[in-house]
């Protein structure tokens, strides 16, 4: 029988006569299996004795065995963020709930609030302007760059006014952005930036993995990134040398157990931001989400490869008609993680736009779908009062490349015929619309 060990306030007390737990109802064997039936799922006799089996295995186990004295916050968090850590080339890295909450503690650093501006791609998912809406800060549409659908740099700098706090660049599809120029402006206007990396863990610009180079970088471990840590999780880093130190605190309210109030466990402290001090919420992460990143983390760059390996398969075969934009690779300097690949079509060439082709993949069960939307064209924006018309007006290329230019195609856990399947898919609906048909 494993040995009890005494852990933090939340509570186990170790060996006494009068114990408090930490852990109010452990999980048993029956549990488990719930676990293991949903994880790998399956039918038919081959499955039902091979289940029957594993459940034997487990109900001997659980005699043999002590639950775990803590679920959430513990010794497996702290390893998948020294594993983080070692593979970014970061120091501090925090594990927190999802890419949002990470969003949100980079957000509360800088005290984003009424009357500030926070400047966004037009191109995005929805929880990077999520938290300045909420809030009640004012949300400026950057344009995007044509080829890359990132943020681009000139027209963010176009953008700037005396109300500018931060700059959340993003790397859509797992195509880094152009960080030098991103981070040149920024550092002259004195806005933070903050990385919305959802796509990009493992990416390398210049020699550098994300989250190492803008003030804060945020990563998605949901459960359709590269990898996951249980279908939710987020990891965020700080290049803030300051603030670093808080980094993890910013998880579980301020708290800290190296100073304590008069008869308690503990004390909270308000925690230092770039201009006032802020307080801290909850995000915590339980040791099971972190012991599948673990895992997952061990093989995300033969993950990586094998995406690059289909994405250049799609590329070389799309350049038999050059009316196809096919997804860009990469080089020395940008190493994608190739989360999606990026399809576009020049109209003018292939006899239609992207809602022609997207038809006819349909028709032929080809799934894609474009990442992501334009933003200002959600109700909540008009409902805000933002001026729709006068954003989508800024942002031309925006309005260019989703409705007429640019899906994205399924890159990963592709038998070699269903990629080929794809790509003749692709080249054949092209020739058809440039025929007319």
């Amino acid at each position: 029988m494993a040995k009890k060990k005494a852990s933090d306030f939340r509570y186990n007390t170790g060996e006494t006569r009068v114990p408090w737990a930490a852990v109010g109802e452990n999980y048993n064997a029956d549990d488990l299996m719930s676990v293991v039936e949903f994880l790998m799922q399956g039918s038919g006799a081959a499955y039902d004795k091979a289940i029957a089996e594993v459940r034997e295995k487990v109900n001997a186990l659980s005699k043999v065995s002590a639950p775990p004295m803590k679920l959430s916050l513990d010794t497996k968090v702290a390893q998948v963020e020294e594993q983080t850590d070692a593979y970014l080339g970061t120091t501090g890295s925090t594990f927190v709930t999802n890419c949002t909450a990470g969003f949100e503690i980079a957000y509360r650093y800088c005290g984003i609030g009424p009357g500030d501006e926070v400047i966004i791609p037009a191109i995005t998912f929805i929880a990077t302007m999520a938290y300045p809406l909420a809030v009640g800060a004012k949300v400026v549409f950057c344009d995007v760059d044509p080829r890359t659908l990132n943020l681009d740099p000139k027209d963010f700098e176009r953008k700037i006014t005396p109300r500018t706090k931060m700059v959340v660049p993003v790397d859509i599809g797992g195509y880094q952005c152009d960080w030098d120029e991103i981070m040149r402006i920024a550092k002259a206007h004195n806005i933070t930036v903050l990385d919305d990396a959802a796509h990009g863990f493992g990416a390398e610009y210049k020699g550098k993995k994300l989250g190492t180079i803008a003030d804060f970088t945020a990563f998605s471990m949901h459960e359709v990134k590269n990898i996951t840590s249980f279908g939710e999780g987020g990891i965020l880093t700080t290049n803030i040398d300051s603030f670093r130190p808080y980094m993890k605190r910013c998880r579980f309210f301020g708290t800290t157990f190296e100073k304590r109030i008069k008869n308690w466990l503990y004390d909270v402290e308000l925690m230092p931001g770039k201009y006032e001090p802020f307080v801290a919420l909850n995000s915590s992460t339980t040791e099971i989400q972190a012991i599948g990143l673990m895992n997952q983390l061990s093989r995300v760059d033969a993950i990586i490869a094998e995406r690059a390996a289909n994405a250049k398969y799609l590329t070389e075969r799309f350049a038999e008609n050059d009316a196809i934009i096919p997804q860009l690779l990469g080089d020395d300097e940008i190493k994608p993680t190739f989360h999606l690949y990026q399809l576009q079509i020049d109209p003018a060439k292939a006899g239609g736009d992207i809602q022609d082709l997207k038809k006819k993949l349909e028709v032929k069960g080809v799934t894609n779908i474009p990442h992501f939307g334009p933003l200002y064209r959600f109700s909540l924006i008009q409902q805000l009062g933002y001026d729709v018309d006068a954003i989508a007006a800024s942002c031309p290329n925006t309005e260019e490349v989703f409705y007429k230019r640019f899906t994205h195609l399924p890159i990963y856990d592709l038998k070699r015929e269903q990629l080929e399947y794809m790509a003749d898919a692709i080249l054949e609906s092209v020739s058809e619309m440039q025929a007319g048909k």
